[in-house]
């Protein structure tokens, strides 16, 4: 893009749009985040629903409320004129400090032991000094022995509330114990309790309108949101409210939509255990349509008669067909394979055809994270169902494949094997695509695809799948890109700007066996999504949730804006308001305004998201 966009005034350019956001509200999150984080039956002692509850009560009825009724003020006057007394009397002063002194030493020890049990099987040469003054100060009588639990949680508030010196005291503590967090089982403790205070601070409205409007007010007014749902149902973290389903939260869209047509662009979850007849799905209520249903259409030619696809996707009577066809059809499909599948299930395949043969943009979760399926992984799970690895030789000195193991046992590890960007090649690419088809028993599938035999090719593919990699890979798979100086895949990146990594041939152009194998184990992300967007046009990447690492992202954010095919399909996004612990989102588009030329940004956040959004005329 030319300098020139620069000089343009804001009217002739096209409105910012922020391309990945969330305004779902605590009641559609299922409550036992904390499960695999916590072993049994601790988890159930840190449920998210209680979270929510005490935002709620804190915002709408409790002290935030209060600040502004006739009798707090009335005990804030109380207070202030006893302070004030106190402050001219010496020896009430002197008193004062002494008291305050006592409990400050006491409140601080109280909240220490609370936690001593978490910490001393790690005690570092902070804890052992704090052990030794407290034997000391035990000698001098200087610390009570109080038993009851509701005196020390009193005495704890009392220093909070009221002792200015002893709440940083005590803060250092909750510090330090913040800093330990990342230390317990699990070594994204403390990004999970990030996540509990982002839903908390602003998932306890009741309503998405109510956030869509906290995220609207950071914005010019004419700035317009993909706003992203989450189905979580079936994470196996503790069942919903039945009136708070996953289908109310899309007719909640749905009337937002109808509301602000020109500034949202909702989109669909799609996951695939939902795409069952609707009795069997999880909340079911009588009336409920089926998720998903097809029939085999006619083909499919483009505008001067040029065949795309030789059979088509005819959505039945469905839930996706009342929201993704009509008046006020959402914009997209959202995914989120961490939740406990492959993008490759063989029951999103016809959703994949149909979004790809009416360029329906697809946004997946990309970076890892701490939101992913809790329950029981499934043995077929631990071996790749497309990509091999090499098992050595058999007796006549022939290779041996087998399936690419997937080892990591714990949830939080396993859960990178269903977000790897190397899973989307399975779909953009015909041959991958027709191994995955052959395994399976659905003949509809076949005809659909045209599927003949493992030989040959197949008369409709997905390589014009719209799919977007939302966070992009995640910050700390750019920071590899610059760290592997000895990599032989970021290279391609930068020798090999028109194409990146060649995933299936050797060096001499032949069909690799273990080139994937290599690549999944070795390669950073950012390189392999950067090269599946510079192999196909319909690929793309946002910044989301990393953008508030400016830092550390921008220099590689710029770089990428000079290669040729890659700067127009770099999406503007924050991930509003997950990212909020970090920043808010009026500070990130500061950031962004100030880190990227106007041309840049423009390209990013006016330009590029119109072609990414930009659906055809059919259906």
């Amino acid at each position: 893009m030319s300098d020139a966009v620069a000089t343009l005034p804001v009217a002739d350019k096209k409105p910012v749009t922020n391309c990945h956001t969330h305004i779902f509200t605590g009641d559609h999150v299922p409550p036992l985040l904390a499960k695999t984080f916590l072993p049994w039956p601790l988890y159930y002692l840190l449920p998210l629903s209680g979270i929510v509850k005490l935002f709620r009560w804190w915002y709408q009825k409790g002290p935030h409320i209060w600040r502004f009724l006739p009798w707090y003020k009335k005990i804030a006057r109380t207070l202030n004129n006893i302070k004030s007394f106190l402050n001219k009397n010496f020896i009430l002063t002197a008193f004062k400090i002494v008291a305050g002194f006592f409990l400050t030493i006491n409140g601080f020890f109280i909240l220490y032991n609370w936690i001593s049990q978490l910490i001393s099987s790690t005690a570092s040469g902070w804890i052992k000094w704090i052990d030794k003054a407290a034997i000391e100060l035990a000698k001098l009588h200087l610390l009570w022995p109080v038993k009851s639990i509701f005196l020390q949680v009193l005495i704890v508030l009392f220093v909070l509330l009221f002792i200015p010196s002893g709440r940083n005291l005590i803060l250092f503590v909750a510090n330090k114990l913040w800093n330990f967090m990342g230390k317990l089982p699990g070594k994204q403790t403390k990004e999970l309790i990030k996540r509990y205070i982002a839903i908390g601070r602003y998932a306890f409205h009741q309503k998405q309108a109510t956030i869509f409007g906290q995220l609207t007010g950071q914005y010019p007014t004419d700035t317009s949101f993909v706003v992203l749902p989450m189905d979580m149902e079936y994470m196996d973290a503790g069942n919903l409210k039945k009136e708070k389903r996953y289908r109310q939260q899309i007719e909640e869209l749905a009337t937002i939509k109808k509301n602000h047509p020109d500034t949202i662009f909702p989109f669909l979850f799609a996951d695939p255990r939902r795409m069952v007849p609707a009795a069997e799905e999880k909340n079911y209520q009588p009336g409920d349509k089926d998720f998903f249903g097809y029939t085999i259409g006619p083909s499919i030619s483009d505008k001067v008669g040029k065949p795309i696809a030789a059979a088509s996707v005819q959505l039945s009577d469905c839930f996706v067909k009342d929201f993704m066809e009509g008046k006020n059809k959402f914009s997209g499909i959202k995914i989120y394979p961490a939740l406990g599948y492959y993008p490759f299930d063989e029951k999103l395949l016809p959703l994949w055809k149909y979004a790809a043969d009416n360029n329906i943009p697809i946004l997946t979760h990309c970076i890892r994270g701490t939101i992913y399926y809790r329950g029981s992984k499934k043995r077929s799970w631990y071996e790749h169902e497309v990509y091999n690895e090499f098992a050595g030789k058999d007796q006549n000195g022939k290779n041996i494949f087998k399936p690419l193991l997937l080892p990591q046992r714990k949830n939080m590890d396993f859960s990178v094997n269903f977000t790897h960007p190397l899973n989307y090649l399975c779909l953009l690419d015909e041959s991958l695509l027709r191994k995955l088809i052959s395994k399976s028993t659905d003949k509809k599938l076949h005809q659909l695809f045209g599927y003949t035999n493992t030989t040959t090719p197949l008369t409709s593919t997905l390589k014009n799948l719209k799919i977007c990699f939302g966070h992009f890979g995640g910050d700390d798979e750019w920071k590899k890109f610059y760290e592997k100086d000895r990599d032989n895949y970021t290279d391609k990146i930068i020798q090999k700007g028109s194409k990146g990594i060649d995933f299936l041939h050797d060096n001499d152009g032949n069909i690799s066996e273990t080139k994937t194998e290599q690549i999944w184990k070795s390669a950073d992300w950012y390189s392999i999504i950067c090269s599946l967007m510079l192999q196909y046009d319909n690929v793309y990447g946002d910044i989301s949730y990393i953008l508030h690492d400016d830092d550390a992202i921008l220099p590689l954010l710029k770089q990428t804006l000079r290669t040729e095919k890659l700067k127009d399909r770099v999406l503007f996004g924050t991930d509003f308001y997950v990212v909020r612990n970090h920043k808010t989102d009026k500070q990130m588009l500061a950031d962004m305004l100030c880190g990227l030329s106007e041309s840049e940004f423009d390209l990013i956040a006016r330009e590029n998201p119109v072609h990414f959004l930009q659906r055809s005329s059919t259906p």
